[in-house]
């Protein structure tokens, strides 16, 4: 009789501990219970899905009452051992509990249900080899000495992983099917029966890629021929070409028999963006995101483990795609701060990305116009191999860009344009272009109508009850509304602190904008484009469709126009107001300013008629500005580096850095936890880290109160990874409720 096993399970609860059970030794539960394992385990007086991390037969003590798992869904362990090992560098890297690092690993589906979820309606027919007693290559001879069409066959299914569905063979890589069928009549094959992948991208049009550049096949050949242990960054002028280097570079390993992830931001993760990657993959492609169904995202991750797809391709979460057999993870516009996680774990998908690269023998390959300053400092240093594309595609030239500074600049008059700053200059451009039936995009980086409405008597602003913020004017539908919390109420009439009847509108937002140029230029078919219009699932498809097909004259929005479109007839770029992020209380603001415009301007002049750009400001000589209108990340990290390096106060990449986030319900409450956390802090600097780490604070967060609780801060530097590891684990031991650990934050509001 075998002796009893047992297996440690973590949950998906911000506990820092495991949890016991015993293995069945019926229903089959033995040879599934491994490490990686989805497991149905009762807790207390339900059942909850968990990952099984280790198995033993000895139990952990006599005395405890250890409970059975229930079941164990899948016939292969849901994790990898090396997602397994990467979800517990994530706990150990962020000063997460292992049981959120885990659950960030899988679709949330496969933790509500103890099966698979969603199960297709429709099947298809996959074939797959059962290598049955062709391993040597003289039994290979043997076996197809009279039909080297059959051996071409099977070797074509070996290299993309041994199986693939019917259809592809047949359809897409036209192989004979009578040789598909005896190779299942001679035993080196089967038909399996699986459930159909529901793929909403299936109708795209997917054009093939156009040939490389000069250019392009260097960066393609220096990157292949680089250590695939080295990160590679390919740093490429907007209109480059950098994604047509990023899938030669994948095909060329898909083609060996690898799989590839490639990372995009959510908001450039457009139907145009998938038909690219379509066009060299065709139906070996699944995409992950956020705007599709649960039932199409299980259908996506199943296709990608049982290696049915070979390409991921979706936001910050595909880092974690089972791709069989990785061979190159691409995160592309690497510098977006929408890669990293706002909630626990807090991981950041570069860095992610990094280390599963590490685990699993892949290359990592970053990609981006506007770096982000930690990866520029890491390839000073040597740690990253940087490869350049230094001209546009069809040696285009850059746009120029004009710096309109708004306060000096001829304006249209107030009366024309109420409180919009519209300069002469940009007004000219944009009317030439409608003459001409050219295309104009806008950027203006703030949503809703109006910034806030103000009492012009007692000068009161009406806040959200539950955030320190005032509250955002919103005209479709009438409303004003907190953008952090969702607190939403009626846009009043009278002041209801004073009484006074008129009420006044400040600051601009994009919807404001929509209604000022539509005035100024009727004739314009005008179209926008921001979290407010996108809610829909094809939203952003439908829009950008309009404007391939010439049906839009103005596109405007916020930072989501800014990414990767390519829209040859646009010929004029307008910043409506690039102060808007810039004066932040935060050390990236600057940064993140000089990225947006950076990458807006970009949009201008792909096409044979060339582009201008206008930026307006109330800062011109802000080294952000003038580097984006220069297209020079050399000028703007030249000038940004030494803010952050001693003798001003550093900040990354001079330091390491790790934000503690204290909120309760109680405004007093939250100050005195806040300083038994810095209290805390220093003494572990001071008796156990030899002063390594400098803490700053406490001090109230910029935003003071989100979602009815109010928030301080605590900051902790220091120059070595290893003292930031120490810290955030040994608080992640605390596991206090009120206390949130960031490691490598991207905003300090």
């Amino acid at each position: 009789m075998n002796a009893p096993r047992f297996a440690a399970v973590v949950l998906p609860v911000p506990v820092s501990r495991s949890y016991i059970y015993q293995v069945p030794s019926g229903g089959g539960l033995t040879d599934r219970v491994v490490p990686g394992a989805r497991v149905l385990v009762p807790l207390r007086r339900r059942s909850v899905v968990g990952i099984v991390t280790e198995t033993a037969t000895d139990p952990p003590s006599a005395a405890v009452d250890i409970k059975p798992i229930s079941a164990a869904p899948d016939d292969a362990p849901a994790l990898s051992p090396a997602l397994l090992a990467l979800g517990r560098w994530m706990s150990d890297y962020y000063g997460a509990p292992l049981g959120l690092s885990l659950r960030a690993l899988l679709p949330g589906p496969l933790w509500s249900v103890a099966r698979p979820a969603g199960p297709a309606p429709a099947a298809e027919r996959l074939f797959v080899l059962t290598g049955n007693g062709v391993d040597s290559l003289l039994e290979r001879e043997r076996r197809f000495k009279r039909s080297p069409k059959r051996r071409a066959v099977y070797e074509t299914v070996e290299a993309l992983g041994g199986s693939a569905p019917v259809s592809h063979l047949v359809n897409q890589l036209r192989l004979p099917r009578n040789s598909l069928d005896a190779l299942v009549q001679q035993g080196l094959a089967r038909i399996e029966r699986v459930p159909e992948m529901r793929d909403p991208f299936a109708g795209l049009s997917s054009p093939p890629p156009p040939s490389l550049t000069a250019d392009q096949q260097a960066a393609v050949r220096g990157i292949l021929a680089t250590p695939v242990d080295m990160p590679v960054l390919l740093h490429g002028v907007t209109g480059s070409g950098k994604t047509l280097v990023y899938l030669h570079v994948l095909r060329h390993l898909v083609d060996s028999g690898k799989g590839a992830i490639l990372l995009v931001p959510e908001i450039a993760l457009t139907p145009q963006t998938v038909a690219r990657v379509r066009g060299v993959f065709g139906d070996q492609v699944a995409v992950l995101h956020s705007g599709l169904s649960d039932g199409e995202r299980a259908d996506a991750w199943r296709a990608l483990r049982r290696g049915e797809r070979r390409v991921a391709v979706g936001p910050r979460s595909a880092v974690f795609a089972p791709v069989q057999q990785l061979g190159a993870i691409v995160v592309d516009e690497e510098h977006e701060p929408s890669y990293k996680q706002a909630s626990a774990p807090r991981y950041h998908a570069r860095d992610a990305a990094a280390m599963r690269a590490q685990l699993e023998g892949a290359r990592l390959i970053l990609g981006s116009a506007t770096p982000s300053l930690e990866t520029l400092d890491q390839a000073a240093q040597g740690r990253i191999v940087t490869f350049a594309l230094p001209d546009r595609i069809g040696a285009r030239p850059l746009p120029p860009v004009e710096v309109v500074d708004l306060r000096s600049t001829p304006r249209i008059p107030a009366a024309e344009t109420g409180v919009i700053a519209w300069s002469e200059a940009l007004d000219g451009a944009i009317s030439g272009a409608l003459e001409r039936r050219e295309q104009i995009i806008l950027l203006l980086n703030r949503r809703g109508f109006a910034t806030f409405v103000q009492c012009p008597a007692c000068g009161n602003v009406p806040g959200c009850p539950q955030c320190a913020i005032a509250l955002t004017v919103h005209q479709t539908p009438p409303a004003l509304r907190c953008h952090y919390c969702g607190h939403e109420e009626p846009i009043p009439e009278t002041c209801a602190m004073c009484g006074h009847v008129t009420q006044r509108l400040r600051g601009l937002g994009t919807q404001q904008l929509e209604r000022f140029v539509g005035m100024r230029y009727p004739r314009a078919r005008i179209a926008r484009m921001d979290l407010d219009t996108t809610t829909s699932k094809w939203a952003h498809h439908h829009i950008l469709d309009r404007v391939a097909r010439g049906d839009v004259d103005i596109l405007l929005g916020t930072q989501m126009i800014a990414k990767g479109l390519d829209f040859p007839n646009v010929t004029v770029v307008g910043v409506v107001d690039a102060d808007t992020g810039l004066h932040f209380p935060d050390f990236r603001a600057g940064e993140r300013t000089f990225q947006l415009v950076a990458q807006v301007a970009g949009r201008a002049g792909r096409g044979p008629r060339g582009g201008r750009v206008f930026v307006q400001t109330r800062a011109p000589e802000h080294h952000a500005i003038r580097a984006a209108a220069a297209h020079s990340v050399a000028q703007f990290a030249a000038a940004e580096l030494p803010l952050r390096t001693p003798p001003q106060p550093p900040y990354p990449p001079r330091t390491g850095l790790v934000r503690f986030v204290i909120a309760t319900d109680d405004h007093a409450r939250t100050a005195e936890l806040a300083e038994k956390v810095a209290a805390w802090l220093r003494r572990a600097a001071r008796e156990r880290l030899d002063g390594m780490l400098t803490v700053l604070g406490p001090a109230p967060c910029p935003l003071m109160r989100l979602k009815g609780k109010w928030r301080w801060h605590v900051l902790a530097k220091s120059t070595e990874p290893h003292v930031l590891g120490r810290v955030v684990r040994a608080w992640r031991a605390k596991a206090h409720r009120a206390v949130s650990v960031d490691r490598d934050p991207q905003s300090l509001l």
